[in-house]
């Protein structure tokens, strides 16, 4: 038969490269690849240099015992009193968690958000605005699935045992087999819908804010390169809007990822035992110290990875 006529067509043969680009393909690209390794790099530096904050956060959301008087006064008292329990040691109590952690999130982040705006940037290589926000929202929610869940409810189990009368986590291995062990691999998924919506939200504020700005410093040259400085500032306004956006939203998730997470049915329950025990302002529990972290660590983040990015488009070639 005439194959070029509709004929029969051996499922056998193989399309030729025209067949092959009208389908299209979800392997990332070598772009996508070369933001996954610098997602990667720039998780592990960051997260270095930012711990302290996040632990002691941490500690200030899991202070809730209803009826009992809370633990910590405020940011610095909390520093104290862990100085004085554990040492300077003890602000780094968690950190082999999210070191094994953060690379794989800010990989998938980066890379995610490489390739959903691969896929829907336009012509003249514009991203539209609507489109930051959802390509923000996609890798969002893909590092909360893959990295953040597991990572975070190890975290906070290790944070929140710290503050216990006898820790009995004697280190990340020991810690992880035992959570399993206790509670089934469900032990480390703990709070995957607030994590969702906090990581979505996270990242579609903080893409469309960065990328908002890089478009309204460049004007209308988009070739136009913006100093890391300046990226570092836009990263740090980003930072803040994800904050007082989604806090609720983290203090919710860090509830349902800790010790006392079996007293929650749902993220629904947790939101309203929250709201009828301790009042609203409960939600906004840890705010100055995530706010610290958090500017700190979006302004690092995207200073780091855009440097590492400039110097793979350089030694790593993908056109």
């Amino acid at each position: 038969m005439d194959r070029s006529k509709g004929g029969f067509q051996s499922p056998f043969n193989r399309p030729n490269s025209d067949e092959m680009a009208a389908f299209p393909t979800f392997l990332p690209s070598k772009k996508t690849m070369k933001g996954i390794v610098a997602g990667g790099l720039t998780g592990g530096i960051e997260i270095c240099i930012t711990f302290p904050t996040e632990y002691v956060k941490t500690q200030l959301q899991l202070d809730e015992k209803a009826g009992a008087q809370k633990r910590y006064k405020g940011i610095v008292d909390c520093v104290k009193v862990t100085v004085r329990e554990h040492g300077v040691r003890g602000l780094y109590r968690g950190l082999s968690v999210l070191i094994y952690g953060s690379i794989p999130k800010s990989a998938v982040r980066f890379g995610a958000f490489e390739e959903l705006k691969k896929r829907n940037v336009s012509a003249d290589g514009t991203l539209a605005t609507h489109k930051k926000f959802l390509c923000g929202l996609g890798a969002g929610v893909s590092e909360a699935i893959l990295a953040v869940t597991p990572m975070e409810t190890i975290k906070v189990k290790f944070i929140d045992d710290q503050a216990s009368a006898k820790p009995k986590y004697k280190g990340f291995f020991h810690g992880v087999r035992d959570i399993i062990k206790t509670q089934g691999f469900r032990g480390v998924y703990q709070g995957l819908t607030p994590t969702m919506m906090k990581q979505g939200s996270n990242q579609a504020i903080r893409f469309f804010v960065v990328e908002s700005l890089k478009d309204w410093y460049r004007g209308d040259d988009k070739s136009k390169h913006v100093p890391k400085l300046m990226v570092g500032l836009f990263g740090a306004i980003a930072g803040a809007s994800s904050v007082l956006g989604n806090t609720p939203l983290d203090v919710i998730k860090t509830r349902m990822q800790g010790l006392e997470a079996h007293k929650y049915k749902n993220t629904y329950d947790c939101a309203k035992q929250i709201a009828k025990h301790e009042g609203p302002k409960a939600f906004y529990k840890g705010t100055l110290p995530r706010m610290s972290r958090v500017c700190l660590d979006v302004a690092i983040t995207f200073m780091i990875y855009d440097s590492f990015m400039e110097v793979f488009n350089k030694v790593w070639k993908t056109d």
